[in-house]
């Protein structure tokens, strides 16, 4: 195996790794609520109200937190050529912040506010290990899309595994999927020092960092199909589960693999369709995938039974995959070599507010008017922004087959 693809699948199992333990808490995302203390029927916090209010904020704390700290690691790793010590500071910290709210019910005197905060603290630090690892992936050679292909192939995987398998931990334990969390990072900072540390180097003013990825303003297009496409992610896992649970009478078990169903394709199919990117170039994929994937999401609500359910979600998994690594290449085609930091960041960033408005705009929709209107307005807005960005394609070229292979080579 080269050093190129060895260090590709020891990243990849990296950002695997983060992911698998975020998702490790969705399918028992109630119960593990629950039992730090969320009382939804005391009054006792304006974020406990329900159990979906306690869920949708005890999500929406850890996704607040990258929203804030996603660019002050791309920024401090840029500013200073170093990836590795960020990720592995990160990776250790983050692991402390899941052993912390594990250890809550032993405190038995913390508010669910106080865990809120931890939250907010874990979060903060999470996301530094996986955007990160993100980055140094850009930093490889080899073609954007197979690397990307590898982040999104980790990405699909530890989703996909985490869910069934936090389902099935918390059937044991609530608490479960939170300690097996705090142990995964703790592996995950001693993994990544495996790989060598290619980030540009010198030394670069913040200033002229933020001033160069500023002049690009097509950065946003990647970024606005990131955002959504990370909402309705942030949807199907909030909204989503519930959703599954309450119409099909389903348990955490069930929803994690009927969850499974959209992360196993989304996962398996990355490296192939990034590689395909790498071909056909970006546009294809990320438009028409894009419209495709909106309308997948409405027939996972008009599916009358389990098995036609977990159809849906398949093709709403391959529609996924097809989308995903072409998005993220576009952003390593679009940035220069000393700002990838940044431009992956604001690419998580916009991610990070794509999760939360998935569980705010979700989350409040579906309580409010009920979950058909939900998906349609998650849905549709998957199918309004590939509409909408078909004249910026191809008005700019973005993403066509001669600006790929320009920017591989």
């Amino acid at each position: 195996m080269s050093s190129n693809r060895r260090d590709r699948a020891v990243l990849a199992a990296v950002v695997f790794a983060v992911l698998f333990s975020q998702l490790l808490l969705y399918p028992g995302i109630s119960t593990l609520v629950e039992a730090l203390g969320a009382d939804t029927g005391g009054g006792s916090s304006a974020f406990a109200t329900t159990e979906l209010d306690a869920s949708m904020w005890f999500l929406v704390a850890e996704f607040a937190a990258y929203v804030v700290f996603v660019g002050v690691w791309g920024a401090a790793s840029d500013i200073t050529g170093r990836r590795t010590p960020f990720i592995v500071t990160g990776a250790l910290a983050g692991a402390v912040g899941y052993l912390a709210l594990a250890a809550v019910p032993m405190l038995g005197s913390i508010p669910f506010e106080g865990v809120l905060l931890l939250r907010v603290l874990q979060g903060a630090m999470t996301i530094g290990a996986f955007s990160l690892t993100m980055t140094m992936l850009m930093d490889l050679e080899g073609g954007h899309g197979k690397n990307m292909g590898a982040a999104g192939i980790a990405i699909g995987l530890g989703a996909a595994l985490g869910a069934p398998i936090g389902g099935q931990l918390t059937t044991v334990d609530p608490l479960a999927p939170l300690v097996v969390a705090g142990v995964l990072l703790v592996c995950v900072g001693g993994l990544v020092t495996l790989v060598p540390d290619r980030a540009p180097t010198g030394r670069r003013a913040a200033r002229d960092l933020l001033e160069g990825v500023r002049r690009r303003p097509t950065l946003s297009i990647p970024y606005a199909f990131g955002f959504i496409d990370r909402l309705t992610a942030g949807f199907f896992a909030l909204v989503g589960t519930l959703y599954f649970q309450e119409a099909f009478e389903l348990g955490p078990a069930g929803t994690g693999i009927l969850l499974a169903c959209f992360f196993a394709p989304f996962a398996l199919l990355q490296y192939p369709m990034g590689a395909l990117s790498d071909r056909i170039g970006r546009t294809a994929p990320v438009v028409a995938g894009s419209l495709c994937y909106g309308v997948a999401i409405l027939g996972v609500y008009v599916a009358p039974t389990v098995p036609l359910a977990a159809f849906a979600m398949v093709i709403v998994g391959v529609l996924g995959a097809l989308v995903s690594p072409a998005t993220m290449a576009l952003v390593t085609d679009l940035a220069a070599d000393g700002e990838r930091g940044v431009a992956m960041g604001g690419f998580n960033l916009a991610g990070s507010l794509g999760f939360l408005g998935g569980f705010l705009i979700g989350g409040s929709v579906a309580t409010a008017y009920g979950y058909g209107l939900a998906f349609l307005v998650v849905g549709g807005l998957e199918i309004a922004i590939a509409i909408v960005t078909v004249p910026v394609f191809l008005r700019l070229s973005l993403g066509g087959h001669k600006h790929v292979r320009e920017n591989e080579a």
